[in-house]
């Protein structure tokens, strides 16, 4: 259509639509393992919306409407729900930023709170959910060195697609937000402040 910016969808390899953004920016977010599952009294989602579930996290569903699954969807966990603490949420930031950055995604703020990352970054080729899950494998093998053992997070991400610079803008602020809330925040300002020289990561 000849609009500069204009998101379109496009097929992925495995078939699936992926939606392109504009200049190929999207605002990814996910959660740390068994913090929100089925059935979870805040509302949830079945994948790909295969089923019609009411509610959302703003207005919940109905008290106990999902109980049983939710009960089901906790026994189901291979270990407890991850919950980040100050230090690991400063390591998993900065694996998830310089992975990211190894990959060629261009990042420009990024937060990780106890449950949640929220990434805002430029992915050319649209690979978002791949290219996150490698910085998030990046992510669990630091964190090992914190003491966390097996999963560290939730299947898949979420990336919603930068659809115009004011749209941009406000990820950039949203995501910037949550350092009031205790996460570490990081933006592109700040640099690869962690890295050495030889392009190793610093001791504490």
């Amino acid at each position: 259509m000849g609009i500069r910016g204009l998101w379109f969808a496009r097929p992925s390899a495995s078939g699936e639509s992926v939606m392109r953004a504009w200049n190929g920016w999207y605002h990814v977010t996910g959660c740390t393992y068994g913090c929100w599952l089925p059935g979870d009294p805040r509302g949830w989602r079945t994948r790909r919306h295969r089923e019609h579930v009411e509610g959302d996290y703003r207005h919940p569903p109905a008290e106990a409407q999902y109980e049983v699954i939710y009960e089901q969807s906790k026994a189901l966990l291979k270990h407890a729900p991850v919950q980040l603490s100050q230090a690991q949420r400063r390591a998993a930031g900065e694996a998830l930023v310089e992975m990211l950055s190894r990959l060629g995604v261009e990042v420009i703020a990024i937060s990780v709170d106890a449950v949640h990352y929220h990434i805002l970054g430029r992915f050319l080729d649209g690979q978002v959910r791949r290219r996150v899950g490698l910085a998030k494998k990046h992510a669990s093998h630091v964190l090992r060195e914190h003491g966390l053992v097996g999963a560290v997070w939730a299947k898949r991400s979420r990336p919603l697609p930068i659809t115009n610079r004011a749209h941009q803008l406000n990820a950039c602020r949203y995501i910037a937000d949550h350092a009031e809330y205790g996460a570490w925040m990081w933006t592109f300002r700040e640099g690869l402040y962690w890295v050495g020289n030889d392009g190793n990561t610093r001791t504490k």
